[in-house]
């Protein structure tokens, strides 16, 4: 059973590790947010689907926001208590160093445990929603800027295109025409309409250009300021509409598949994902590490000081995670073993400070000397 005081660490810690998390990922919806909204005006995805795409990629960034949220939580609820010297208080009652060490041990479990769900099933499952919910929308005239009854312009062709009714999927269309002009060397320009009874909207095999087929219909050829203008009937004729633009910043193939898919591939992509799946748990649990001997300050010292080192400590480490990632992927490494070293040595690292904060010499020259009064 967890003793009162237990429980009262517990909860702060768990409290401002909760509102940590919640203010990273609205900083991280914020980013995402302004990343969506450019694909969409490049037309890499229609607007339709752009909060669901949005909402997505945030869970898809806890993996690698709950390390750095972890680690600022126990920075700042400690830190608090050492600055207001409730800490002080607690020692001198009574609790020694290792007091601290339950409450956060409990709560290092749950965040890694939490890490690992994320990492390994909630991340990829996220990318691969938003892919194939993009894939869809995309095979949609609905993503091409068509509204039934309303004239609009033809993606990237200059010319209309008119349709009294549409399927609720945006993939069949009713009654519609599409009219363009295109210019003709030492001639006039040139009116194409093209009315049907009815359409539907494809895509090519690799989703890139999508086209409207219209079906039992005329096709009229009509030069501008002449007579000589043509009519053709036809079962089929096909337009073409708007490009799917690929995104600069769109999700690696790697982050789509399962845990387990991964498991059995053996690219230099899928290594290098499962390693970084798989190495996110353990950043977690070097992150509260050095947050605890991290957190010790005195009231006299700056607020942010040690955040800000916490901080630089994160992105040190983060970004030597993210080198042995790249060597993976670039099929230089072919197993995680440097990495894996990484984490030991910080770990290493964190327990030295440990000691060096808390060995016997320092909580002794760090409690306040009572010395007797005398007459």
């Amino acid at each position: 059973m967890l003793s009162i005081l237990d429980r009262y660490l517990l909860r702060e810690l768990a409290q401002t590790v909760a509102a940590t998390v919640v203010v990273l990922m609205v900083i991280v919806a914020g980013t995402a947010f302004a990343g969506v909204l450019q694909q969409v005006a490049k037309g890499s995805f229609p607007a339709s689907v752009m909060f669901q795409v949005l909402g997505l990629r945030t869970l898809e960034g806890l993996t690698n926001m709950l390390p750095l949220a972890s680690m600022i939580g126990v920075l700042m609820a400690l830190g608090r208590m050492y600055r207001e010297s409730e800490m002080h208080v607690l020692m001198s009652s009574g609790m020694g160093p290792n007091g601290l060490v339950r409450p956060t041990a409990i709560l290092a479990v749950a965040l890694v445990l939490l890490t690992s769900v994320v990492a390994l099933w909630l991340g990829p499952w996220a990318a691969a929603t938003s892919d194939n919910l993009v894939a869809v929308a995309n095979r949609s005239v609905i993503a091409a800027g068509l509204d039934a009854g309303r004239f609009t312009e033809l993606p990237g062709k200059g010319g209309i295109v008119f349709t009294d009714t549409l399927s609720q999927d945006g993939s069949k269309l009713g009654r519609s025409f599409v009219s363009t002009q295109r210019p003709t060397k030492g001639g006039p320009d040139h009116v194409k309409v093209v009315t049907g009874n009815s359409g539907e909207l494809y895509q090519e095999s690799n989703g890139s250009n999508r086209f409207i087929a219209f079906h039992t219909g005329w096709q009229y050829d009509i030069p501008l300021g002449a007579d000589n203008w043509r009519r053709m009937q036809y079962e089929r004729n096909d337009s073409a509409l708007s490009t799917v633009t690929d995104s600069d910043d769109s999700v690696d193939p790697a982050e789509s598949m399962t845990t387990l898919q991964l498991l059995h591939t053996e690219t230099p992509d899928a290594r290098a994902e499962l390693a970084w799946r798989v190495n996110a748990p353990a950043l977690t649990l070097v992150m509260l590490m050095l947050a605890l001997p991290m957190s010790r300050q005195s009231p006299r010292e700056p607020r942010y000081g040690r955040l800000m080192l916490a901080m630089a400590s994160f992105y040190l480490y983060y970004v030597l995670l993210a080198l042995g990632r790249a060597q993976l992927d670039k099929g230089r490494w072919h197993h995680q073993t440097a990495m894996w070293l990484l984490h030991i040595v910080m770990m290493a690292f964190a327990g030295w400070m440990w000691w060096k904060q808390y060995s016997p010499r320092k909580v002794h020259d760090s409690k306040p000397a009572n010395k007797a009064r005398t007459a």
